[in-house]
């Protein structure tokens, strides 16, 4: 551990605040909501006083014992204080571990166990979630159960704890473990991914060049997991830049529409599924989309439908989409922006190019023959940014470095001027569906009542359309059939509620889990 950071070169999260505010201490963060660690702070709160928070919540939990080294296991509700927590848990040199309040308790067990060393992890949470982990022995899992705000039997209390000494911060070494998250967990228990403070400072480059394009400071509203690895970035961007930015939790679209409509946002950030909910929006006559320049997307490819929709609906000149295609370990790879012109052809499986600063990337042929859209080859990262290990699971996480090089786990091919095209996850792979991304995009753009739709393995490993339709009312059966006439290798539908779609905590449906509802229901 070090007094001396090299900020150049590392980002320590536990500063982030203090640094920013040094030079946009009036600036304001806009919440839709009350913060349970801090419930008096109120929803407008300055970079100054969220400097003062971060600083203040790490003396509390210093009272409580948390030490450099340590790992604090950050598992509650969603509220932008699972950030201001984990943020403050890093000023003190320990490490935050970042986990879904979708996660359920067999699965937090799991990762705690993963978790055990020399000490195991403090558990950091709230009444409902420490009600779903009333099974587990926290005691024997755990070094101290510390309580958000009010305090149970064998739990301590932050809320008790104001007015704790000051404790000076604490800074890792570039490589020593930083943060942690996690995988998504489609096919099981998710994987621990170690951040340090020279891969998340790699991350930032690309996106430090994007916003150098910016012509002037807008204002950012962010609507991603408050436990992602991504939403570290975008705080990190945020302050440091000095833009107002709307911390969002409640993705309903008439909630939204109020909160843009009242802060007029020109820079929005979210969940594919998070716009692809909104697109609804776009035809609202109060126009909540008017003020966006700039839209972005971190997490997966989003359907053209939904791009265009979007950026039809902002009352800017030239607006554009950004589409950065990336994943946990990696970070963003590639990416480009899309214009109204561009989004009218817009093919949904180019994912992008290179970013500048970013990483580098290929695409290895998964048979010997050459890749092509026909013959898809595993897409592969190099850089900075990888993130260092799987915490527990090393075995696991060197199944994917070949020579160096990252497999993502999907597949796709480049075309003669470099874009990367991704087709499909491996594991999501159909014999005689080309890609059901791809399939999925065409279809929405043809049925505006689809708000989701999904093609995986049946029972018989024929691919199955699984559709979900505006406010689930049936679907005619003729405007399928003509929709779908140029698929005919697809089976039958299966219309779902929206609600019962599986999904994991960034809104991606979990193919593997829905493949296995259908083979109970077929």
């Amino acid at each position: 551990m070090s007094r001396n950071p090299h900020h150049k070169r590392g980002l320590y999260l536990g500063t982030v605040p203090e640094r920013a505010a040094a030079k946009h201490g009036g600036t304001l963060l806009t919440l839709d909501h009350d913060l349970d660690a801090l419930p008096e702070a109120g929803r407008r709160l300055t970079i100054a006083e969220v400097a003062e928070f971060a600083a203040d919540l790490a003396n509390r939990q210093a009272a409580v014992g948390v030490r450099a080294g340590d790992h604090v296991v950050v598992y509650k509700r969603a509220n932008v204080d699972a950030w201001l927590l984990a943020t403050a848990a890093a000023r003190l040199g320990a490490i935050p571990v970042m986990l879904s309040p979708a996660l359920p308790a067999p699965t937090v067990a799991a990762l705690l166990k993963r978790l055990q060393g020399p000490r195991r992890p403090h558990l950091l949470t709230d009444r409902p979630k420490l009600t779903e982990l009333a099974g587990l022995p926290l005691d024997e899992l755990t070094t101290s159960v510390i309580g958000v705000a009010g305090a149970g039997r064998g739990v301590a209390s932050l809320a008790r704890l104001a007015g704790a000494p000051p404790v000076p911060p604490v800074f890792q070494g570039l490589d020593e473990p930083a943060m942690i998250t996690h995988t998504s967990g489609t096919t099981g228990v998710p994987k621990l991914v170690v951040h340090t403070p020279r891969t998340m400072r790699a991350r930032l480059r690309p996106q430090l060049v994007m916003l150098a394009l910016m012509r002037r400071r807008e204002t950012v509203a962010i609507s991603v997991p408050f436990v992602h690895s991504r939403l570290f970035a975008a705080m990190t961007l945020a302050l440091t830049k000095g833009m107002p930015t709307i911390l969002l939790t409640n993705h309903d679209p008439e909630a939204v529409a109020k909160v843009f409509l009242r802060n007029r946002p020109g820079l929005v950030e979210a969940l594919p599924n998070a716009f692809l909910a909104w697109e609804g929006l776009a035809a609202d006559p109060r126009e909540p989309f008017a003020s966006v320049k700039y839209f972005s997307s971190t997490f997966d490819a989003l359907h053209p439908r939904t791009v265009r929709r979007l950026l039809d609906a902002s009352r800017r000149r030239a607006p554009q989409f950004f589409q950065i295609y990336g994943q946990s370990e990696v970070g963003p790879a590639v990416g480009r922006p899309y214009f109204r012109r561009d989004a009218r052809r817009m093919d949904g499986r180019c994912v992008g190019f290179p970013l500048p600063g970013s990483a580098r990337v290929r695409v290895v042929s998964r048979n010997g023959r050459r890749v092509s859209a026909a013959n898809p080859g595993f897409i592969e990262v190099r850089w900075a940014g990888l993130a260092q290990t799987y915490h527990g699971e090393q075995d696991r996480y060197d199944e994917n470095v070949h020579d160096g090089w990252w497999r993502t786990g999907d597949v796709g091919y480049r075309t003669r001027a470099g874009c990367l095209h991704m087709l499909d996850r491996e594991i999501d792979t159909i014999p005689g569906v080309g890609s059901s991304l791809e399939i999925e995009d065409a279809v929405l753009d043809r049925l505006d009542e689809l708000v989701e739709l999904v093609v995986v393995p049946g029972p018989d490993a024929e691919p199955v359309p699984v559709l979900c339709t505006r406010d689930d009312q049936p679907l005619v059966p003729a405007r399928w059939r003509a929709a779908t006439a140029d698929y005919p290798q697809l089976g039958a539908p299966v219309h779902l509620p929206l609600a019962e779609l599986p999904r994991t905590a960034t809104l991606k449906t979990r193919r593997v889990e829905l493949s296995r509802l259908l083979h109970d229901r077929l």
